[in-house]
């Protein structure tokens, strides 16, 4: 037998590249003295492209400006804006004087923002305007209506007690004010690249020390602030921008939003800590601008989740762009259908594209297949572990590492895995037990050989008279049907099995489509069990901003629908 093969679902990670141990600011700078005049940034939708230089220098400026209202290295600041250079501006900056970065998610209405800015207790917020119906300025005139009242920077508002400055991502030629609120181009203008403070604070900062807080989305209760260090997010970031095989050669596309470590460290950081340049191709994602965008500025590297894979994919004018310069990039963020993979490989020439799978609280990334993975293993699993991290299959009753091939929830270890939840102890040691191991909550199975494929949630696992059924196995033999463009599986409550699973379906563009048709291609492939009960025909799942399909909503919408009797619907 193969020496290398696993006894048990217990894989380590390679260590032979040492981890980084610097600071994001003190990195970044290395890179930009390296490499001064080569494209860091294009955010096309603002008309914005600069250098290493030319952001290494703008990132100092607004780290002045940051100091000179009154911030200091572990205060926090709010960032409540989809993707543009604002953003990674405001990632480098805070990073170089140690102030905290917290990532606000851009579908929060007022009292989830409300919550987050007073949950950390952020000082200052940097916001956009305005997307689409989202009145972001308009939402904090509501929770704090002294702005108007108070000079800018002197903000005391009751709802949210400790912001001090609002700050709104302007346009060059706007000439409204917001009055008790800041342009962020006059406090970029603020700023001095050679201000002496940005220095001395550096030197002060530990690369361990918390540099960003992201909020887990989750279904039930107040979502946890996940505080991630320099460490963390800076060796992730790296590690998932080798297994990319990424260069200063490569130009990579990133329609993921920045709030989520999708985009910031799997697109900005990956790609910081390879020299290679970063592409936006809109602030928000739009199908169409993605394909502009890869072919105008030559991307060799596409990030997306399958849902944006799919809508490039199935655009009318798909056709009429060509992407052969593209190589690599990443499909995460939810389960990856193998079919639609197949299709990314073939039709969008992404042959090195990779797989990747993590949860904000590990950085993000534990499991990654790269350019080197065979694909039917790169099509059919997450790949295997991380450099410098542990990933092992326990049974979720009794902790006991499980046989390979046996499903079980997965766990993590290493520098990966959060500082803790901001402010929750508690919380923080349900998640990450004694030894450190970070317990995720998601089913897997780890092969002999390593590889790790994601089954479902233990909270999505159905069960159906004593049958356990993941959904995730019905939506990938689903997804074969030839008329089915996209499919999730839920589980709903029944009196007599206790669950019955139910498929929500979007056929493709064209394609007529019915139940019996549906059953009739499962018939005899599928155990009888697995077939779902209940079938509806939609033309959109209810997902995250971040592209993340919401199933307890469409399994609340069911039972509402169904007028099913049951106390699980989350």
């Amino acid at each position: 037998m193969d020496a290398t093969l696993l006894s048990t679902s217990h894989a380590r990670g390679a260590t032979d590249q040492p981890l980084i141990e610097q600071t994001i600011g003190d990195f970044f700078a290395q890179m930009a003295a390296r490499q001064p005049g080569r494209e860091a940034l294009v955010s096309r939708h603002q008309g914005l492209r600069y250098t290493y230089a030319e952001l290494h220098r703008s990132a100092r400026q607004l780290a002045s400006a940051l100091l000179g209202l009154g911030l200091a290295p572990g205060d926090r600041v709010g960032i409540w804006s989809h993707n543009n250079a604002e953003w990674v501006l405001m990632q480098l900056a805070t990073a170089q004087v140690g102030i905290i970065l917290v990532n606000i998610n851009p579908a929060y209405r007022t009292a989830e923002v409300e919550y987050a800015l007073n949950k950390v207790g952020c000082k200052a917020l940097v916001a956009m305007p305005q997307f689409k119906t989202s009145n972001y300025l308009g939402m904090l005139r509501e929770l704090a209506p002294e702005l108007s009242d108070h000079t800018p920077g002197q903000l005391e508002a009751v709802r949210l007690p400790t912001l001090r400055t609002v700050v709104w991502i302007d346009v060059a030629d706007e000439g409204d004010d917001q009055p008790g609120m800041v342009r962020f181009s006059d406090l970029l203008a603020e700023g001095h690249a050679e201000d002496a403070r940005i220095d001395q604070i550096a030197a002060t900062l530990q690369n361990t020390d918390p540099i960003n807080i992201q909020f887990t989305s989750g279904t039930t209760g107040f979502p946890k602030g996940a505080t991630l260090t320099h460490r963390n997010i800076l060796n992730n970031g790296f590690f998932i921008g080798e297994c990319m095989r990424l260069t200063p050669e490569d130009r990579l596309c990133i329609p993921v939003p920045l709030y989520h470590c999708f985009g910031m460290v799997l697109g900005n950081l990956a790609c910081f800590t390879h020299g290679s340049c970063i592409v936006y191709p809109n602030d928000g994602f739009d199908a169409l601008s993605v394909l502009e965008a890869v072919q105008a500025e030559r991307c060799t590297g596409l990030h997306g989740v399958p849902t944006m894979f799919i809508a490039e994919l199935q655009h009318p004018q798909f056709q009429t762009f060509d992407l052969s310069t593209l190589r690599t990039g990443i499909m995460a963020g939810s389960p990856c259908p193998i079919e639609v993979m197949k299709r990314v490989v073939r039709d969008m020439h992404l042959s090195e594209i990779t797989i990747a799978y993590g949860m904000t609280e590990t950085s993000p990334v534990s499991c990654q297949s790269d350019a080197g993975t065979p694909l039917e293993k790169r099509v059919a699993t997450v790949g295997k572990v991380q450099p410098h991290l542990e990933v092992k299959v326990i049974d979720p009753d009794t902790g006991a590492t499980v046989a390979p091939g046996t499903s079980g929830e997965l766990c993590t270890k290493g520098y990966s895995v959060m500082h803790g939840y901001w402010g929750d102890e508690a919380k923080t040691r349900e998640a990450i037990d004694a030894e450190g191991w970070m317990h995720t909550g998601d089913l897997a199975t780890m092969d002999a050989e390593g590889y790790v494929n994601i089954v479902g949630r233990i909270k999505d696992m159905v069960i159906r008279g004593g049958e356990n059924i993941y959904p995730r196995e019905i939506e990938e033999f689903l997804y074969r049907h030839p008329k089915i463009q996209d499919v999730q599986v839920v589980g709903l409550p029944d009196s007599r099995y206790g669950e019955e699973l139910c498929a929500w379906i979007i056929a493709k563009p064209g394609e007529s489509l019915d139940e019996d048709g549906v059953r009739s291609f499962c018939q005899g492939q599928i155990a009888h069990y697995k077939v779902p009960r209940y079938i509806r025909f939609v033309d959109a799942f209810p997902m995250t901003v971040t592209g993340k399909i919401q199933k307890f909503r469409i399994r609340e919408e069911m039972v509402e629908q169904l007028q099913l009797t049951t106390d699980r619907t989350a």
